[in-house]
């Protein structure tokens, strides 16, 4: 157990919390911000529990990574289905790109509802 020590604010003993070194040198992602907002705002336990822990911001970028690589695999994968290649980039530049952004916003649904969400 770690010693906890205290500083007095008026009549009132305030903790003095610090986050670990290791969670303070995590930077997160669009992925991982919006996993820590859902967090916040509808698991309030969990996140008051993985904050107390000092595994907020660990948790956090798992779920970035994970959702990252969900988003990329899917970004492919769909390209791959709808014949949207380097050729129609080539052939029809606008197209393509209406496209892969129809694609990108298809896939950034899937994944905020699948694992940014949980």
């Amino acid at each position: 157990m770690k010693n906890i020590t205290y500083r007095q604010v008026n009549e009132y003993m305030i903790p003095n919390l610090t986050l670990p070194p290791e969670e303070a040198n995590i930077t997160l992602g669009k992925w991982g911000m919006l996993h820590k907002d859902y967090l916040l705002e509808h698991k309030k336990v969990l996140f008051a529990t993985l904050l107390a822990e000092g595994k907020l911001y660990q948790h956090c970028a798992e779920i970035e990574n994970q959702a990252q690589q969900m988003f990329d695999t899917l970004v492919e994968q769909m390209k791959e289905l709808e014949d949207i290649t380097e050729r129609l980039k080539e052939e029809n530049q606008m197209e393509w790109v209406c496209r892969v952004q129809n694609v990108e916003a298809r896939a950034r649904e899937i994944v905020i509802n699948t694992i940014a969400h949980r």
